[in-house]
């Protein structure tokens, strides 16, 4: 029995650099506990293989931390359904033992809510037949998933045929990271009562919500959506899809809607559609945002003396651009009313298809409208323009003042400010993205990564057509696929292995990885402590690697030519003493840089006559080489 035993250490301490002491496997850097065939021990095999190991090539556990936490039977058990096409049906599983990010599968439940309800720090909740058919009384949603990572929530035929009821939504889903809330059948053929919106998906990043047959046939049952969005971040906004359909005296109220939002979308079809009476009123939407889009298709259309109001929409806001189609088409006495729509300071677009066609007895009046809107197929006959064209005020490129709301303080910087005792605008540096891990690459290399095969993605991660997951998963794939820039060498990885594969091939097997330390000094002056050049400050080659939003953990890694990367301390503003160790990288040559770029804007100039430098975020990474 001796013999095996010692050809079985042989065997290992050859292949894995591992050996038995006391019973227990060690070596190979890692502990006597750890089992060396997780997807953790081959990555840190995989390390001491590929990167030239030297003082300054230290192991980066950095980059070990995000290895996979599946063990040894768990990577085997999932690689074989990879393999078999069968991941789909342990997804949920998959999801919690691999640590990575999906949307738990809330199917609709046949259970009966009656009574009222009172609902406080929930989070990933399927609410069905709430409220349904309930004679007055309140159901209220306050703090409901509040500074959660991933939220989602369905309600299901909620308040349905009620009368007199209340809903109430009070700092709903605020300050959370990707939120997908879907309202169907919600208030429909509800009498009376109302429904509240309030604080509702502020400062989120990546919002969505969906209302379908919202309201349908409703009959003077209110809403109102004020504080909704307010400074959220990206993803596709709102969707409102027949909503207030049929419906007799519905008032719908949109207030501080998506206001100082970044790059929010909203879309409403067949919105009001043969309603009777309808009163909507959309004051301060979108203002101060930049880059918000708005659709409106079929909206009002067949309706009965319907009143819609835009007062200060998309005021302030940079650039934007809306959408009317067959608004109001073939309504009767509808009355609509533009004022200061779309003043912002960066001009808009507006596109208005088939509006008021074929209607009797409207009357559309737009008063100090923007000068880039498009009418085509138009009522000619009840409209009247009042200021029409009158020009909106235009930042000035470059001027650091006006275009900076919505370019970040610190988030681009000139070389000159990485000085011992400089004081720097430090930008919001936080990850803001849901945690993850990599996959191993027994497990990836079976996955499918391209557009061609987005059914197929999407089938794995039971993304539903048109839903938040299925846009997520088609943006960084898409965005994966894109033609590098000139001078640009890129590649996502999705495995640690990948990386290091992508960084050693441009930088050679003598690299180090480094990343900012913390998010200490984030959204706050800070001052430059000691600083010390990579490469002895020379113009190098280096390669970034940015997180990407998909289920697993991916990174958009790309090396681009003539850059120079410092690491520096970051001080306290008052008392001086060290919070922060930086990584920022100056990118020396900006010629083939867009006219239009965020630094150009923030710092005032032209592609090629800057350098134009910016940090490391929070679970980013800069490879450099060696020195």
């Amino acid at each position: 029995m001796l013999k095996p035993l010692l050809l079985l250490q042989s065997f290992l301490f050859c292949l894995f650099n591992v050996a038995f002491v006391g019973g227990r496997l060690i070596g190979g850097g890692y502990s006597a506990q750890e089992n060396p065939f997780t997807p953790k021990a081959s990555l840190v095999r995989y390390w001491n293989k590929e990167i030239r190991s030297d003082k300054s090539s230290i192991r980066s556990e950095f980059l070990i931390s995000k290895a996979s936490p599946l063990n040894a039977v768990e990577s085997a058990t999932f690689a074989k359904l990879a393999a078999q096409n069968s991941l789909p049906t342990r997804l949920p599983d998959f999801c919690s033992a691999a640590n990575l990010f999906c949307f738990p599968d809330l199917s609709p439940s046949l259970e009966q809510h009656n009574a009222d309800v009172k609902f406080s720090v929930y989070d990933e909740k399927n609410f069905t037949n709430y409220g349904n058919a309930a004679a007055g009384g309140t159901d209220s949603f306050k703090t409901y998933s509040k500074d959660g990572n991933v939220v989602t929530d369905s309600f299901r035929r909620y308040s349905r045929n009620a009368a007199g009821h209340d809903d109430k939504f009070t700092v709903y889903g605020d300050s959370s990271n990707v939120v997908e809330e879907n309202f169907n059948s919600y208030g429909t053929f509800g009498t009376g009562g109302t429904g509240e919106f309030t604080n509702y998906q502020n400062g989120v990043n990546n919002p969505t919500s969906r209302f379908t047959a919202y309201s349908d046939g409703g009959n003077g049952k209110a809403q109102s959506f004020k504080t909704y969005t307010h400074e959220a971040n990206a993803g596709d906004g709102q969707s409102f899809t027949s909503y207030g359909k049929n419906g007799n005296g519905v008032p719908n109220e949109f207030a501080s809607y998506g206001v100082s939002a970044n790059v929010i979308g909203s879309g409403f079809s067949n919105y009001g559609e043969k309603g009777n009476a309808a009163n909507d009123s959309f004051t301060s939407y979108g203002s101060d945002g930049n880059v918000p889009q708005n659709n409106f298709k079929n909206y009002g259309a067949s309706g009965n003396a319907a009143s819609d109001t835009f007062a200060n929409y998309r005021d302030k806001s940079n650039v934007g651009d809306d959408s009317f189609s067959s608004y109001a088409k073939d309504s009767n006495s509808g009355t609509a009313k533009f004022t200061n729509y779309g003043q912002s300071f960066n001009p808009g677009s507006e596109t208005f298809t088939g509006y008021g066609k074929g209607a009797e007895g409207h009357k559309i009046s737009f008063k100090t409208y923007t000068p880039n809107s498009t009418f085509k197929d138009y009522a000619k006959n009840g409209v009247g323009f009042a200021k029409y064209n009158v020009s909106s005020t235009s930042a000035t490129l470059g001027d650091g003042k006006t275009v900076n709301k919505w370019i970040e303080p610190g988030k681009f910087f000139r070389e000159a400010s990485l000085k011992e005792g400089t004081v720097i605008p430090m930008p919001d540096i936080k990850d803001k993205m849901p945690k993850r891990s990599f996959l191993p690459r027994s497990i990836i290399s079976k996955l499918p990564f391209s557009t061609s095969k987005l059914a197929e993605i999407n089938k794995i991660f039971h993304a539903g057509e048109n839903s938040t997951m299925e846009k997520i998963i088609s943006d960084a794939v898409t965005e994966c696929e894109r033609s590098p820039s000139v001078g640009e060498t890129k590649r996502c990885v999705g495995s640690a292995e990948d990386m290091i594969d992508f960084a050693t091939s441009v930088l050679g097997r003598s690299v180090v990885l480094r990343t900012t330390e913390n998010v200490a000094g984030s959204k706050q002056k800070v001052v430059i402590g000691k600083v010390n050049g990579i490469n002895g400050g020379k113009v190098t080659k280096a390669v970034s690697c940015h997180q990407s939003l998909y289920p697993y953990l991916m990174y958009y890694c790309h090396s681009v030519p003539k850059v120079r990367v410092y690491e520096a301390d970051l001080l306290d503003l008052k008392s001086k003493t060290k919070i922060n160790h930086g990584i920022a990288i100056c990118h020396m040559d900006t010629s083939s840089w867009g006219p239009k770029h965020g630094a150009f804007l923030a710092l005032g100039s032209k592609p090629g006559l800057i350098e134009v430098c910016h940090w490391i975020f929070e679970n980013d990474m800069n490879w450099a080489i060696a020195d």
